[in-house]
């Protein structure tokens, strides 16, 4: 089962490159962030086309999270446990059944959190604690769960071209980056550093100052596995070439294989 995370940046504006890029690398379930559409405006037509099963879970002009899957899916859930108040869509999961086994699959898209500190470096602190829970409840099905999204958490200092530039970003400060290892003392593990090592590898760069040509660039999509979807990991990579094509994302999706 190939799933892969994929921030397109705009439906409307990438819906050629994310068309595209589907037909060429075939991802039997794809977690889409910043679709920036409303449910109704998604164009679900283009997609289940090519065999699809789709679910959305979209914000007029911001943020909204989307899942593509060749495979059914079964009780489909949005938004992010733990706040009833939180209008924003950043969270969508639902259940893979696949040929082997049920994977649950999440797709996020967590907050920018500038300026840092600040009202919204708060928010984001408060939803990576939120997501903590949800996460740890997960691991109790004992099921294979993957997390995966745009998480905007810079790891570590090999995860950037520049890390002195972004060490008073709210994507690299340490109180992100303890939130994300916290996710990883639950028990999951990170699906590209569990096979990937060393700096140069990087899944987004902005559209500014010619950076994808200087590959000055940070890695901040990442696809979490609790132990049982570990066990079936076969294969990992960023497709970072698709940063180079004709009207991108400032993102480039990554991918997994699970036996599964």
């Amino acid at each position: 089962m190939k799933i892969a995370t994929f921030n397109i940046n705009g439906i409307k504006a990438r819906v050629g490159a994310l068309g595209d890029w589907l037909d060429e690398a075939k991802p039997d379930v794809a977690l889409l962030q910043e679709i920036k559409s409303v449910d109704e405006g998604f164009p679900r037509e283009l997609f289940e086309e090519r065999g699809y099963n789709v679910e959305t879970h979209g914000q007029k002009g911001f943020n909204g999270v989307a899942i593509l899957s060749k495979y059914p899916l079964e009780d489909v859930s949005r938004g992010l446990p733990g706040d009833d108040s939180d209008e924003q869509a950043r969270w969508i999961e639902a259940t893979v059944m696949g040929d082997v086994a049920a994977v649950r699959v999440c797709g996020l898209y967590l907050p920018n959190g500038n300026p840092a500190p600040g009202p919204k470096y708060d928010y984001k602190l408060a939803w990576m604690a939120r997501m903590e829970a949800h996460a740890r409840a997960l691991l109790a099905s004992e099921m294979p769960v993957v997390l995966a999204g745009d998480y905007n958490v810079i790891p570590q200092d090999d995860d950037a071209a520049r890390p002195e530039v972004w060490q008073d970003d709210a994507l690299a400060r340490p109180e992100s980056r303890a939130a994300f290892r916290r996710l990883l003392h639950l028990g999951y593990t990170e699906a590209f550093r569990a096979r990937v090592y060393g700096p140069g590898h990087y899944s987004f760069w902005d559209y500014q100052a010619g950076a994808w040509n200087k590959n000055d660039g940070i890695r901040i999509d990442h696809l979490l596995l609790s132990p049982q979807a570990a066990d079936l990991m076969t294969e990992v990579r960023i497709d970072h070439e698709i940063r180079g094509r004709e009207k991108p994302s400032d993102h480039v999706p990554v991918w997994i294989d699970l036996a599964a």
